[in-house]
């Protein structure tokens, strides 16, 4: 059994295809490996093919000109990339990047071949239709907590979400919600003072999980108020 074929056995999103489409995938996809870190697309460059991730971590971001980042969301096993299948379906380049968090396994079918398939194979269409609209779903949450919750929220709701522990830089965190380090450094010292979380290197212990959902979702309650400058 060839290399794709092997890959192939493990991507239930392309069982079922007709013989013919199951024929036309072999040809044509490509495997794909990458160690974490590499750059897999980048803000304008041509989109060329969808990664159908097997193993391993896709983080998809927006880099502003300052270098500021925001993280849109990220693609694992069984999902897709909203940003990619857009590019794909309007033959547009890029608007954000992905890179990979940790090593990835990926099939990847090129434009030809997965403008065939979502095409001629309905049940692939609606698969990649229904991926889509719960990606979709997930960006317009991420509008809403930007637009609607300020950011000492945001990140206690992201601690809160990732108790206990809590791994990564002040500069990583501050990334992941389109911050900067010394803004995001402050927030958590005072978190620390409320006695939420205990900061160490490179580390977060979340020792007052319920505190922090409160405060995301009540700020001005009873259980502390924080400098409101952020």
């Amino acid at each position: 059994m060839s290399e794709i074929a092997q890959l192939l056995s493990k991507c239930p999103m392309l069982g079922g295809l007709p013989a013919a489409d199951a024929d036309e995938v072999l040809r044509h996809a490509i495997a794909l490996k990458a160690p974490a870190g590499t750059i897999l697309f980048d803000t304008g460059a041509a989109c060329q093919a969808l990664p159908l991730i097997l193993s391993g971590s896709i983080r998809v971001f927006k880099r502003a000109e300052t270098g500021r980042e925001i993280s849109l969301y990220r693609v694992s096993q069984g999902e897709l990339c909203i940003v990619t299948i857009s590019c794909l379906l309007g033959a547009n380049a890029y608007p954000a990047t992905g890179v990979a968090e940790s090593e990835i396994s990926a099939i990847a079918l090129p434009r030809p071949l997965f403008m065939h398939l979502t095409e001629s194979h309905p049940p692939f269409r609606q698969e990649v239709f229904h991926l889509f609209a719960e990606r979709l779903s997930g960006l317009m949450q991420l509008v809403e907590e930007i637009a609607f919750h300020k950011l000492d929220q945001r990140l206690a709701a992201l601690l809160a979400a990732h108790a206990p522990l809590v791994t990564g830089s002040h500069q990583q965190l501050a990334d992941e919600l389109g911050s900067v380090r010394e803004i995001v450094s402050r927030l958590l010292k005072q978190f620390e003072e409320h006695g939420w979380i205990r900061l160490g290197r490179e580390r977060v212990e979340v020792q007052d999980v319920a505190a922090l959902q409160a405060f995301a979702t009540h700020p001005d309650g009873n259980h502390g108020r924080l400098s409101r400058t952020a």
